[in-house]
């Protein structure tokens, strides 16, 4: 197996891990600032779907180049 059709493969699974598990970050927002007073809120994000399907196609797209390259 070439080495670019083992990276499509885990593009595919971390794609699908991606689109199965839909994992969120979290990130930090400063809402107030008053002098030395600050607020903050914390935001959780879930990372969106579309980025699990572009590693998947992309993944795809390694595998069959791969193969059309071997062949």
């Amino acid at each position: 197996m070439r080495s670019s059709q083992v990276l499509g493969l885990l593009l595919i699974l971390a794609g699908a891990a991606l689109l199965w598990f839909r994992p969120a970050y979290t990130t930090k927002k400063n809402v107030l600032e008053i002098g030395e007073v600050k607020a903050s809120v914390d935001e959780q994000q879930r990372i969106p779907p579309w980025v699990g399907g572009l590693a998947i196609g992309a993944g795809l797209v390694l595998i069959v180049g791969g193969a059309r390259r071997q062949g």
